[in-house]
């Protein structure tokens, strides 16, 4: 792609979730919402394959019909009270725009076009599509946390937890199995959206910090499939140490960032009284944990015959990888941190 088209693209998707996260009207904030939506399909499709066009079809498709229920839902309750203000929600329209953003996150049951979505791009778009696209509707729906039905939220979190971990149990593709990775983090956060947001803002912002660092170290090793990662450690060892190292962060094992918000958001669940949310919540996240622990034997306890002899492969150019290297120390190293963070969020 023309850099200067792809950085337009960038900029319309700052700017698409900087008039979200700055507005107080419904109109408004949908706009922020459209303008993302129509900046990410270019950048979805700069590789024209069938598979890319494929799921940038899927994308627009499902945002479009997630930001016409919005549309409408605040239509009807700007008709009903009289006002565009965020957090003036009445009941029907409350839980039809929670529904809505909750289908642009790709919560379950709504999530069918997320893994698809992300196994036809890229693995720089990927990392977009998990990390920046979700920073929008998550923003809209911490300002409408105190508005959303609470079985609502139980349901489709726990759905989601279940659905992250069964579904990505018998995938051998890596960008599926972050998207289904995905799918069980917003899981938690949802679970919790009611109780404390806060949580919820701490989890995301944990959430954003491991996948990233998880696709910035799949990127550098350049590996989309699991026989690939099983031969990674000829290639870049120091490299491929540190994914697994960040895949028990993603489990969520201590003494390892991806921790904090698992043990926080139990200890809240205990403490408002849902202890068998919170024990149904941890159960199912065996699930996750078990293709998370599959991943790293995976790369530390395999050998194929093929592998070179040299410690690492004369084809790999060296590059400076230090956002890579950042992102990494961060997910690996924060648990200390967390309550600094938790004081000034």
């Amino acid at each position: 792609m023309n850099p200067l088209a792809l950085m337009i693209f960038l900029s319309s998707l700052a700017i698409g979730t900087t008039i979200t996260l700055s507005s107080y009207h419904w109109l408004l904030a949908w706009v922020g919402l459209e303008i993302n939506t129509l900046a990410i399909i270019p950048i979805l499709t700069k590789t024209s394959h069938p598979r890319a066009i494929e799921a940038a079809t899927k994308y627009f498709l499902t945002q479009a019909a997630a930001s016409a229920l919005i549309l409408f839902s605040s239509l009807i309750n700007a008709w009903q009270t009289g006002e565009w203000y965020i957090n003036s929600l009445t009941d029907l329209p409350v839980n039809a725009i929670s529904i809505a953003i909750m289908m642009k996150l790709g919560l379950a049951p709504l999530h069918f076009w997320m893994p698809e979505v992300l196994q036809g791009i890229p693995l720089s778009t990927g990392l977009i599509l998990s990390t920046w696209q979700k920073i929008a509707p998550m923003t809209l729906l911490l300002q409408i946390s105190h508005l959303i039905n609470l079985n609502l939220a139980i349901i489709i979190g726990l759905a989601s937890v279940l659905i992250g971990g069964w579904g990505g149990i018998g995938q051998i593709q890596l960008r599926k199995i972050m998207a289904f990775s995905s799918i069980g983090h917003l899981g938690w956060m949802i679970v919790i959206l009611k109780f404390n947001p806060q949580l919820t803002l701490f989890n995301f912002f944990i959430y954003i910090l491991m996948t990233a660092s998880m696709f910035m170290s799949l990127m550098t090793i350049s590996a989309t499939k699991m026989s690939e990662i099983s031969t990674s450690w000829s290639k870049t060892p120091t490299m491929t140490a540190t994914t697994i190292i960040i895949l028990l962060s993603l489990a969520g094992l201590p003494p390892l960032t991806g921790f904090a918000p698992k043990l926080l958001i139990t200890l809240e669940l205990v403490k408002q009284n849902t202890t068998i949310v919170a024990a149904t919540i941890m159960l199912a996240s065996l699930l996750a944990l078990f293709f998370y622990l599959r991943l790293s034997y995976i790369i530390s306890l395999t050998l194929p015959p093929n592998t070179p002899n040299s410690l690492a492969t004369w084809r790999i150019l060296a590059k400076s990888h230090s956002m890579t290297a950042v992102m990494s120390t961060l997910t690996i190293i924060l648990l200390p941190a967390t309550p600094t963070i938790l004081l000034f969020m």
